[in-house]
């Protein structure tokens, strides 16, 4: 990964070294997203600013330095990604013609814009990006992410001055940032642990929401200007119950292990050494699977254990490691070493993430790191594939909740949310006495059920059924209770199944 900042005054009155400064001391806060190289572009007639920290991935050479001018000096970009096709859109472009410098996905991307516009670029991309795009001629910066937006991308106004980052800590080095928390979104994530974008922790900044653009005119600077999407998962959803798969089950599942194989494949292009997070589930062992198919050499894979028999996975993904013939490295962790990580984690994040995860994670990539630059891992199987129990439990819940007539439940929501109350006023005053703690769990399905039964339908209820509390409100000082992470919930596609649906 590599990591872009930068920025654009709408009333330029700074020089070109102290804006140089600014922006450098941005992209520098992202140096453990991008370690290998560092660049700046200013101009200050303009008031823009990009920066640049690289990862050098593909075309290690000073070829692939960000950020980058096109080869007709019209425009400049600062990109953090990786285009899986980039290969073939070089190969398009230079049947029309177009010459190249380097071999880095950059150029390609960059030269297509120039010679394809940014729309008919974007619908050709195969890849995970997220990247800034300064336009000379017009005068304007256009900021993309990722269709499923698994690069991030941060920005937002201070007064007149524009900011955007692949974190947050680059934005809060400007001296106009303004930190102030938006009370809304902190209940948000004390309700479903987690800021559903475009909110973030700040009240003045957003994230950019997968499959979009936003453009921004230096000349007519709007604060209103919003994201524009050039992919829309609903049109995929949409477009798929027109036309379903009509083959057998097993021509489904050949046509699944090519696509995985193409997929994992287009992943494995790098100039240098790669590996993968194995914990030996179905996922991530899929993918070790099909990349050690596709090597010529031991796929190197990684994996962390705990002494705890119960936590303990790596027993599994040392046993795939060695049926498969990868060269595997382990590390059994305690549980100090463990809480060792947590100090670090508001660093890493920038803002509150309710996943355990993180921690393991970061053990088992500071682990990788030392041998590879580069991983592969199973994430998003299971959100693909309908792993998660939670997915079935939510249907049997609704087959529950359908016997109560439309009508009664929210008068049974009703009914259970005053019995929770009237329990938590009679016994609440004793809550720390361990005696209490049966009537407290009671108090809590009570609460929980009552809310749940207000759902409408299967995918409300899903929602429902994520939250951690009821009334955030009561929680965080200024919020107020969010009865979905969705706003277009309601425009979902009709799909028969819910489990599809969610």
């Amino acid at each position: 990964m590599c990591g872009i900042a930068g920025v654009l005054y709408a009333e330029p009155n700074i020089g070109n070294d102290p804006l140089s400064a600014i922006v450098k001391r941005m992209a520098d806060t992202l140096i453990h997203r991008g370690p290998d190289d560092s660049g700046v572009w200013v101009d200050a007639r303009c008031g823009i600013g990009l920066g640049h920290r690289r990862l050098s991935i593909l075309d290690l050479s000073s070829a692939g330095h960000q950020p980058m001018v096109s080869a007709n000096q019209r425009y400049v970009i600062s990109y953090n990604g990786e285009i899986y096709n980039f290969l073939e859109i070089r190969a398009e472009l230079e049947k029309k013609g177009v010459s190249f410098n380097g071999h880095s996905d950059t150029e390609v991307l960059l030269e297509s814009i120039v010679h394809e516009g940014l729309d008919k670029t974007l619908e050709k991309l195969n890849g995970m990006f997220a990247f800034a795009l300064w336009d000379k001629e017009e005068r304007s910066l256009t900021l993309v992410r990722d269709r499923i937006g698994k690069k991030p991308l941060y920005y937002g106004w201070c007064g007149k001055t524009f900011l955007f980052g692949s974190e947050l800590k680059a934005l809060r080095t400007h001296p106009e940032f303004i930190d102030e928390i938006d009370r809304v979104a902190l209940g948000q994530f004390i309700q479903y642990s987690w800021f559903h974008g475009p909110s973030t922790v700040y009240k003045s900044f957003k994230k950019l929401p997968p499959g979009t653009c936003l453009k921004v005119i230096q000349s007519s600077v709007d604060h209103a200007t919003v994201p524009e999407p050039y992919w829309s998962l609903m049109d995929i959803a949409e477009s798929g119950l027109e036309s379903p798969f009509d083959g057998t089950f097993a021509q489904a599942a050949n046509q699944l292990e090519s696509l995985v194989k193409d997929s994992v494949g287009h992943r494995m292009i790098a100039d240098v050494e790669l590996g993968a997070l194995l914990s030996g589930g179905i996922d991530s062992s899929l993918v070790v699977a099909m990349m050690q198919a596709q090597s010529t050499k031991k796929i190197k894979t990684f994996s962390i254990g705990f002494h705890e028999a119960t936590h303990n996975e790596a027993v599994y993904a040392k046993r795939v490691a060695e049926y498969l013939g990868t060269d595997h490295t382990e590390l059994y962790v305690t549980p100090q070493e463990c809480m060792d990580v947590i100090p670090k984690l508001p660093d890493i994040y920038d803002e509150p993430l309710g996943d355990v995860s993180q921690i393991p994670t970061f053990i088992v990539s500071k682990l990788a790191h030392e041998q590879v630059k580069v991983v592969l891992s199973g994430d998003g199987g299971d959100e693909l594939f309908a792993g998660y129990k939670r997915y079935f439990r939510c249907v049997n819940h609704w087959n529950k909740h359908e016997k109560v007539p439309s009508l009664l439940r929210p008068l049974v929501a009703k009914s259970m949310d005053a019995s929770a109350r009237t329990l938590w006023s009679l016994f609440g005053n004793i809550y720390l006495d361990a005696t209490s703690k049966g009537w407290s769990r009671i108090v809590e399905k009570l609460s929980k059920r009552a809310n749940r039964m207000r759902a409408r339908n299967p995918l409300e209820l899903f929602v429902r059924m994520m939250a951690r509390c009821n009334h955030a409100e009561e929680i965080v000082y200024g919020s107020r209770h969010s009865t979905t992470i969705f706003p277009g919930l309601h425009q979902s596609p009709d799909l028969a199944d819910p489990i599809h649906t969610m």
